[in-house]
């Protein structure tokens, strides 16, 4: 249907998510390879934050541009790596959480679509990847966990 956004998935380190609040939540990227899917992502759509290590969900953000691309370093890199996360997008916060407010994806995993595709003890690997669309229905349970938190 046109005019319908999509809710995305954005799956990073903790690191990345606090390089992000430094920056207000104005801007988010996608590595290099993933320039495909990041040319699908439009203005209106929004990016639920899913931060590894803790496994946990820590905000949202609705998209205000269309996608374009720039190298500069923002978030961190690995050490001996350069990846600037070039398809970029400017960003508006909806809600997002303190660190000790996220939200624990193990909470959730039960509940969601996306996370049916795989073997429960193994809820975890929905989320590799750094980036993918969600079913309305997980749209709606994760941004209403997300602002309940």
């Amino acid at each position: 249907m046109a005019g319908e956004s999509t809710t995305w998935v954005l799956t990073g380190s903790l690191e990345n998510f606090r390089a992000t609040r430094e920056g207000g939540f104005r801007l988010i990227g996608a590595k290099e390879k993933r320039r495909r899917i990041a040319e699908r992502i439009a203005l209106g759509d929004k990016i639920i934050f899913y931060v590894t290590g803790v496994q946990a969900f820590g905000g949202v953000v609705s998209v205000t541009s269309e996608m374009f691309e720039d190298r500069v370093q923002v978030w961190p890199a690995k050490p001996g790596k350069v990846d600037a996360y070039p398809w970029r997008f400017q960003t508006a916060p909806v809600v997002v959480l303190d660190e000790e407010s996220f939200v624990p994806a193990v909470e959730l995993a039960g509940e969601l679509d996306h996370v049916a595709k795989w073997p429960a003890e193994h809820w975890h690997l929905a989320f590799q990847g750094q980036l993918r669309s969600v079913s309305k229905r997980d749209a709606k349970l994760l941004e209403g966990r997300i602002r309940d938190a």
